[in-house]
């Protein structure tokens, strides 16, 4: 008896667990929508919680050494206390918002490398060890973010990678412990720089984009702000430019970058008024969240395959994009 009681403490013939995600593609400001189905073990368990929780990989930073950490950053619950009957059947569905400000990780069905993105189910069964389950998540960019990162591509920049870092930007509201750094060399017609990061903070009103340069410079440490800080509300995706704006944003926030380090400007283009700031309003939301044409971006280089999330989930079956959704204002 007191062998079997120590077999349970460890999951030993308890509830197995398998969440199953209605499309396991979203974009940011969407929902995740899908089912827990747990299936008792040999015996009776008491399950205090179920919930279901967004989790990724974010690079901390201590004065002694740089690592990886698993950051889970929106959880919600599926269900309280209820009894689980051995062999007993549950399928308890759930949905889940997208924080607005959650990372691309996907982009014309490609993983883009160095993000993951999971949801992880955690059972909360009493006395035993949890009997979770973990599942790969996709996020694809709003539309803003989507005609930006096109514009890098066309515009020359290579992608190099990208990252999670865990903090915070300097003069932004932010509601998550981390932001993504989307990594690009530099082009000819932008001299002076070695590499380019491209930051997007998004909310349900539009992004706003913080391009910073050679990282050494330590643009993001405390009293700092960034060479490059814009501002595009959702609705203006279908309604300009992109390639001549993203052109102008750099070219200016390089001009900046230059008088700020006692240079000289020169780069020529586009002039905003005060610290590089654009503000491009639009009518509201409307129809914006919609999917993503097909196509590859040359920016993101061919060959890339979907990584193992945290090295427990494996490649990838083909996935669907995300339903077109409307959203209210």
């Amino acid at each position: 008896m007191v062998f079997k009681r120590m077999l349970r403490a460890f999951g030993v013939g308890g509830p197995t667990v398998d969440t199953v995600l209605s499309n396991a593609s979203t974009r940011p400001g969407l929902t995740l929508a899908g089912q827990v189905d747990i299936t008792g073990g040999d015996h009776e368990v008491e399950i205090d919680q179920i919930t279901v929780a967004l989790v990724t990989r974010v690079e901390m930073e201590t004065d002694d050494e740089e690592y990886d950490g698993t950051v889970e950053f929106h959880r919600v619950p599926v269900c309280g206390e209820l009894r689980l009957a051995a062999g007993q059947q549950l399928s308890l569905p759930f949905e889940i918002d997208v924080p607005w400000e959650t990372p691309v990780t996907d982009m014309y069905g490609q993983r883009l490398p160095g993000m993951t993105m999971g949801l992880r189910t955690k059972i909360w069964v009493r006395g035993a060890i949890d009997p979770g389950d973990l599942d790969d998540v996709h996020v694809y960019p709003l539309p803003v973010q989507e005609r930006i990162l096109e514009a890098f591509a066309a515009l020359g920049l290579p992608f190099t990678g990208a990252d999670l870092e865990h903090g915070q930007l300097a003069g932004l509201p932010q509601t998550m412990p981390f932001y993504q750094e989307i990594e690009y060399a530099s082009a000819p017609q932008y001299p002076g720089v070695s590499q380019v990061e491209l930051t997007f903070v998004a909310d349900p009103y539009g992004v706003t984009v913080v391009l910073e340069f050679d990282k050494k410079s330590g643009l993001f440490t405390p009293g700092h702000d960034a060479y490059g800080h814009y501002r595009i509300e959702h609705a203006a995706a279908e309604n300009i430019d992109w390639i001549s704006l993203v052109d102008s944003w750099l070219r200016q926030s390089l001009e900046q970058r230059h008088a700020l380090l006692g240079g000289h400007g020169g780069y020529g283009g586009h002039h905003g008024g005060g610290y590089g700031e654009h503000e491009d309003r639009g009518s509201g939301m409307g129809g914006v969240l919609a999917g993503a044409a097909g196509g590859a971006v040359a920016g993101f280089a061919a060959g890339m395959v979907a990584e193992e999330i945290f090295d427990v989930i494996g490649g990838d079956d083909e996935e669907d994009e995300p339903e077109e959704e409307e959203s209210e204002e």
